[in-house]
């Protein structure tokens, strides 16, 4: 039997930056993070700047990038009609986005519905104004389809039943991404890493790839079996995993009661139907009635790049403001947020149907196994006795770096096994992700890197041949010019000092500052000293904007006969709360 051809992380690496459509994939811990975040710092390099984004908030906090939900506008719709991408396609802020990109990392593959896909697909496609799949862009896929699956909406069977928003909450149903035209039109090259960097246990290693490859036995038992304890024997700072909200609930509010200090309660409003409005709550991560304490352990469960946090961000209740009691958060970033109640609705035809209105937080003291996903921890306490779907278990059995830091309270027969579709598709795609492998190993290094400079230049990169070479000062620590603009904003220069310094125009620094704004990296606690020479004058030039739903910069400028430089504009534009 032939001896398998292994993929390496520098093998993917060389086929990606030939900007080839590709599926990256392989075990958790084979480096997956490791090498899309190689690939982003080349970009980089060339200033180029990626779309990265995931399937979930929490993968997207991994990456440092946004939902694909925001980043296309689709939000939480389950289809688009002709209207709504129209809508879409014509938002200002949407369509630059999508045309200033070159390059769509989509993290947790697994994790998206065929159909959501489609309609990135789509609105790629429109944007760009052509029927290439994704708009031309290269789309890199990552993920493991042996994680969890999907848990996407149905709607009706009966093709002669309503086709409104309430239908869509009628059936769960599991589908996978490759199942999407979108998938088949981008003809991804699949690379399968083969190696492991987060496990070194060799027995923990060999459970693992038993649950992967459906040969777990009475041995691989056995040895999980050694690290089996009860709740009361375990310390209790170590992370706790659960597969259902009941037990994470039960464990949160025990914590919650410990803590001696006030406690407060903020209850969820809500206006609609009682079907959307039911909908809307099941998907609303914050509860009903969510109680919290100074000292409380919180997560965020919604998205507000602008505001320092995307669903997923975690951090600690440190007091309640003064004013109108919200709750201020540290997060574990450091940042110091106001929290204020955001809406979740449901639209159709353009109108909301219903909408709720709640804090975004949780207590977080434990987790779901979900909401796990993508994390590496030194230590994890799991009780999987629960566990109702595919690919739970190995999920978060996998959290864990050695066998040593895992503490297990109980398992189920579920717990062991993963999804017979993806054991089918799993050995499909190491036999083309082989094929990709010695395909490009037959490419002389000479055309190969032809093929990167010439994707380079494709997208607008500036490529220089001794790239390498050491420069000095800023610019060689931070790669692209947009990040060079970052660091001296975060140092609190003025739009002018940093022109003046860079040699640059204003304009462009305020492109810049949009950019990194954009993309999240700066946030308005970062860009507020700019406002600082029209301050009094802000909310002047705010209220002139919004008269605008565009928020056109021209009409404002005129309106003020030239007072305000359109930089002001642009800046007191990002400063909109």
């Amino acid at each position: 039997m032939a001896e398998s051809i292994q993929m390496t992380q520098q093998d993917a690496l060389k086929i990606l930056k030939t900007g080839a459509n590709v599926f990256l994939t392989g075990e958790p811990g084979s480096g997956k993070t490791y090498t899309v975040n190689a690939f982003v710092s080349h970009l980089r390099d060339y200033a180029i700047e990626p779309a990265i984004t995931a399937s979930t908030g929490i993968a997207a906090t991994h990456i440092g990038g946004m939902t694909i939900h925001s980043w296309a506008g689709i939000g939480i719709k389950s289809k688009l009609d002709k209207y709504e991408l129209d809508r879409i396609a014509s938002s200002e802020h949407i369509a630059k986005r999508i045309r200033r990109a070159r390059v769509l990392i989509i993290d947790e593959i697994s994790m998206l519905p065929p159909e959501t896909l489609s309609m990135v697909d789509a609105v790629c496609r429109e944007v760009k104004q052509t029927s290439e799949a994704f708009g031309g862009l290269q789309v890199v896929f990552v993920g493991d389809f042996f994680q969890l699956p999907p848990i996407i909406k149905n709607l009706s069977r009966d093709q002669n039943e309503s086709d409104s928003q309430e239908e869509l909450f009628l059936e769960e149903v599991k589908r996978f991404a490759y199942d999407s035209p979108a998938w088949l039109a981008a003809k991804p090259l699949v690379l399968y890493l083969t190696e492991q960097h987060r496990q070194d246990d060799g027995d923990f290693l060999s459970v693992l790839s038993s649950i992967r490859d459906n040969t777990f036995d009475e041995t691989h038992l056995k040895t999980v079996g050694t690290r089996k304890y009860v709740m009361k024997d375990i310390k209790d700072n170590i992370p706790k995993l659960f597969s259902h909200n009941a037990d994470v609930d039960s464990v949160n509010l025990d914590k919650l009661s410990q803590i001696n200090m006030d406690e407060k309660k903020f209850v969820m409003a809500y206006e609609g139907r009682e079907g959307p409005v039911a909908a809307l709550k099941k998907g609303c991560l914050s509860p009903d009635e969510l109680s919290l304490k100074v000292g409380a352990q919180v997560m965020f469960t919604k998205n507000n790049v602008n505001a320092g946090f995307v669903n997923g961000t975690l951090g600690v209740v440190k007091e309640f403001d003064s004013l109108d009691g919200k709750p201020v958060v540290l997060t574990r970033s450091g940042r110091l947020i106001t929290v204020s109640e955001m809406d979740w609705t449901v639209e159709e035809g353009g109108k909301i149907k219903a909408r709720i209105s709640q804090i975004p937080l949780r207590l977080a003291w434990a987790i779901t196994v979900h909401k796990s996903q993508g994390m590496s921890l030194d230590e994890a306490v799991m009780d999987l006795s629960d566990v109702f779907e595919y690919g739970q278990g190995y999920v978060a059995l996998s959290r864990v770096r050695r066998l040593t830091g895992l503490y297990i309270i109980g398992w189920n027969d579920m717990t062991f096994r993963v999804h017979p579709e993806v054991l089918e598709k799993d050995t499909e795609f190491r036999t083309l992700s082989e094929a990709a492998c010695k395909a490009f190993d037959e490419i002389a290094s000479v055309e190969l890197s032809t093929m990167h400079e010439n994707f380079i230049k494709a997208s607008g990169g500036r490529y220089v041949q001794n790239k390498r070479k050491k420069t000095k000062g800023l610019k060689r620590e931070m790669g692209d010019s947009a990040n060079v603009t970052m660091q001296y904003i975060k140092d609190g220069k003025s739009v002018k000092a940093v022109a003046s310094e860079r040699g640059l125009v204003p304009t462009t620094i305020v492109s810049h500052i949009e950019e990194l704004f954009e993309s999240g990296k700066l946030v308005r606690d970062d860009i507020r000293h700019l406002a600082s020479g029209t301050l009094k004058d802000l909310e002047v030039l705010q209220n002139e904007l919004r008269k605008d739903e565009k928020m056109k910069l021209k009409p404002v400028f005129e309106r003020f006969d030239g007072k305000y430089s359109y930089e002001d504009i642009r800046v007191a534009r990002l400063l909109l709360e």
